[in-house]
């Protein structure tokens, strides 16, 4: 049965906004101290045995990602970029809470987990018609 409302193009914008605006809270205030930001980052991927310059890519993942995600401009792009930022935040952040619930009985990891996945959801949809362009 078909809702008189149902809208493809509105929930994927609903989407797009929820994943862009949320993470980007995370980016601006990461971006308002670069520096620890980097040096931080730097000191995980190095103790991983990583590259440590991949440290600017969590700029990418939580500034420009979101960014293409709100306005719609290239939102497949936006959402994998998303997926490996929070691939590399559970792994070297997060990764000592992947199997542990909160003390109310949630995942300890379900922000990661919704923003993981929400951005693979938007990998998969793309950006629908409400956007400056739509894919």
């Amino acid at each position: 049965m078909k809702i008189p409302f149902q809208s493809d193009a509105l929930g994927k914008l609903i989407l797009r906004l929820t994943l862009g605006s949320l993470m980007l809270f995370h980016g601006i205030s990461k971006g308002m101290n670069p520096v620890r930001t980097v040096e931080s980052m730097s000191g995980r991927l190095a103790a991983a045995e990583l590259p440590t310059y991949l440290a600017y890519g969590v700029f990418a993942g939580e500034i420009l990602a979101p960014v293409l995600i709100i306005l719609g401009i290239y939102s497949r792009i936006g959402g994998l970029m998303v997926v490996i930022n929070m691939i590399f935040a559970v792994l070297l952040v997060h990764a000592a809470q992947l199997l542990t619930l909160t003390k109310t009985g949630g995942w300890a990891l379900e922000l990661q987990g919704f923003y993981l996945l929400t951005g693979l959801a938007l990998c998969f949809l793309g950006s629908g018609k409400l956007a400056i362009r739509p894919d």
